[in-house]
C-alpha cells in the first residue's frame, strides 16, 4: 500500500499517452481521500502544461483519482462554465516519482474520450474523433476499447443523474478544503 502524502503537499498529476509520450502535467496539492478515492486541488493561477500548450487555471478545481484507475474526474469551481470534466484513462494510480526517492505522484494514460458537463452545452462524450484516430495509431487492445466505451457511457449517465461523486455537494466539500489550505506559489517555472 502506498503511503499518502500529508494534506497540503504540493505535487504534480502527470499524464502520458498510450505510447509513453508526454501529455499534461498539472500543478496540484493533495487534499485527502474519501470513499470515492484520492482528491487533489488546483488553485486559480496554477499551471497545466503539455508540449505546445501552457494553461493557467482560471478558477479553482478539484480532481478525483478513483481506485478503478479508468478515469479521473475534475470538477471546476463556479463561475467556470465546465462543471465536470472526466478524462477516460488507463492505469491511473499513484506512481513512483521519476527521481526514485521513494515519493509517489498521481499518474495515468490519457485515453482521449472525455465526459463533459457544460453549463450551456449540456452533457456529452467528447473527443470521439480523437479516440477513433488514436485507437488505430496506438493500437489500443480491443478489450480496453470495449471496456472504456462502456465506462464512458456509464459515466455520462452518472453525471446526468448527479450521482456522487459527480454531484455539486461533493465538489463543494473538496473545493472548500482546497480554499482552506494556505496558498503557496506554483512550482512550475514559467
Amino acid at each position: 500500500m502506498i503511503a499518502r502524502p500529508a494534506v497540503g503537499t504540493r505535487l504534480f498529476f502527470r499524464w502520458r499517452k498510450w505510447d509513453g509520450g508526454v501529455h499534461w502535467l498539472h500543478e496540484c496539492v493533495y487534499l485527502g481521500a474519501d470513499a470515492h478515492g484520492d482528491w487533489f486541488g488546483q488553485r486559480a493561477g496554477w499551471r497545466s502544461v503539455r508540449p505546445g500548450r501552457d494553461v493557467v487555471a482560471p478558477h479553482d478545481n478539484v480532481t478525483l483519482l478513483p481506485p478503478a484507475g479508468d478515469h479521473a474526474l475534475t470538477m471546476n469551481a463556479p463561475p467556470h462554465r465546465t462543471r465536470v470534466y472526466i478524462d477516460l484513462a488507463w492505469d491511473v494510480r499513484w506512481a513512483p516519482v521519476a527521481s526514485g526517492m521513494g515519493e509517489y505522484e498521481p499518474s495515468g494514460i490519457d485515453m482521449d474520450l472525455d465526459v463533459v458537463d457544460h453549463a450551456e452545452r449540456g452533457i456529452w462524450i467528447d473527443d470521439i474523433d480523437e479516440w477513433e484516430e488514436h485507437r488505430v495509431r496506438y493500437g489500443y487492445p480491443l478489450d480496453i476499447v470495449e471496456a472504456l466505451e462502456r465506462r464512458a457511457a456509464d459515466l455520462e449517465r452518472r453525471v446526468r443523474d448527479h450521482e456522487a461523486p459527480f454531484d455539486p455537494a461533493t465538489a463543494g466539500r473538496w473545493l472548500a478544503a482546497l480554499a482552506a489550505l494556505e496558498d503557496r506559489a506554483p512550482r512550475l517555472d514559467g
